[in-house]
């Protein structure tokens, strides 16, 4: 656990905050092993671990599963959530302020749990997502409550063009009085995406506007994908 923290720490923060104000993602390469991606993986069939599992086509969310964690969570998904909680805050507090939002955000994540308990907000958000051949995720944001954290992560627990094909993870941009950009990325396994939950700031020639931000997966063409996601706010339900 300790070597997690560590690459945490090491990562090139200032490199990742530039990418976040340019971009709204950036990419932690290798944060997790072999080993700890496939013992994630194989927790999925664990039920006791899951408080609530979702089939996607259901609510017409795309064509896949995915469930959400109990608390209290696994020691290696709540030492990432914790540790790079932390390191994003600055950010966030960074676009709020340039945006005149009246919000920032405390320090520790601990901190902002006892902000989403006291508004309702105490299950837990983290979940594992799987897909297999055809599967998809429809554009959308990670929101779950008045109290939520701008931006959230992906690990990404195998290997593509290896384990499945297609899949890519799919960011738009879209940009007032403009079309929408859209951004194709294919992380690899062990790999952490840093992307915003819902906007980011653009400066224009008038100060700075928001630039709403969805996220999505393609259709995957072969094989089984798996990511686990990390929220860092909690939801109502």
């Amino acid at each position: 656990m300790q070597e997690i923290i560590q690459k945490i720490e090491n990562a090139d923060w200032q490199s990742i905050t530039a990418s976040m104000h340019q971009n709204g993602y950036s990419i932690i390469p290798n944060l997790l092993s072999n080993q700890q991606c496939e013992t994630l993986k194989a927790e999925y069939n664990t039920p006791a671990t899951y408080r609530k599992t979702v089939v996607m086509e259901r609510y017409r969310f795309g064509l896949g599963e995915y469930k959400y964690f109990n608390y209290p969570l696994p020691d290696i998904i709540q030492q990432i959530r914790t540790s790079i909680y932390s390191k994003l805050a600055p950010i966030a507090n960074t676009w709020f302020k340039v945006l005149n939002i009246d919000k920032q955000f405390p320090a520790t994540h601990e901190e902002l749990l006892q902000e989403c308990h006291q508004n309702g907000q105490q299950k837990a958000t983290v979940l594992i997502l799987k897909y297999g051949k055809g599967g998809f995720n429809t554009l959308h944001q990670d929101l779950y409550g008045d109290i939520y954290f701008p931006i959230q992560i992906v690990l990404f627990l195998n290997e593509p063009a290896k384990d499945f094909t297609g899949g890519e993870f799919i960011l738009t941009q879209q940009i007032p009085r403009a079309q929408s950009k859209a951004i194709v990325l294919q992380p690899v396994k062990g790999d952490v995406l840093i992307f915003t939950t819902h906007f980011k700031p653009e400066k224009g020639a008038k100060g700075y506007y928001r630039v709403n931000m969805r996220h999505g997966v393609s259709e995957v063409k072969s094989g089984e994908r798996y990511t686990l996601g990390i929220i860092f706010h909690d939801a109502i339900s």
